[in-house]
């Protein structure tokens, strides 16, 4: 069972996040598409894309930009990775056992899905492309009629892909 791809419906689902609030897709999908970012704290790949993430969260988040961390680690932990690295963004937690990871049949993080208001996934990733935050951060930028600043900065070396 590979993890779910563009075009597919976004299975629905409720969490808690780091600070005890409930954070529902359903209703979030109502303000316009969500990103889903599913990671594990002890994860370098994701240590290495979330910044990029806060990036596009910071650049859009005025226009009402929604980035979802879903992390598969308890909440205290989850909370710490999210100073750490600096994340503003809900953190959400889908601890043991990973029921919607599973849902969203992931076979790594971190795994991105960008889902749209009508509740189809418009765009999966896995590990870092480059490519794909790229075409994350257009699509958010298009449906929010913004145009934010580059992504990656000319002084920065990222590469084009790293296995999650």
């Amino acid at each position: 069972m590979s993890m779910l791809t563009a075009g597919i419906k976004a299975p629905q689902f409720k969490l808690a996040t780091t600070s005890g609030s409930d954070a529902d897709l359903q209703e979030a999908l109502g303000k316009g598409p969500v990103l889903l970012a599913f990671f594990k704290i002890s994860c370098p790949v994701c240590q290495y894309t979330f910044p990029f993430l806060e990036r596009i969260y910071h650049q859009l988040k005025e226009r009402g930009v929604q980035i979802w961390g879903i992390a598969q680690d308890n909440a205290k932990d989850a909370a710490q990775f999210a100073k750490t690295y600096g994340l503003t963004f809900p953190v959400l937690i889908d601890d043991r056992p990973y029921k919607t990871s599973r849902d969203y049949r992931l076979e790594t993080v971190p795994s991105l899905f960008l889902v749209k208001s009508d509740g189809q996934i418009d765009i999966a990733s896995q590990g870092f492309a480059k490519e794909d935050l790229l075409a994350i951060q257009k699509s958010l930028a298009d449906t929010h009629s913004a145009t934010p600043p580059a992504l990656f900065l000319p002084t920065e070396s990222v590469p084009a892909y790293r296995p999650g």
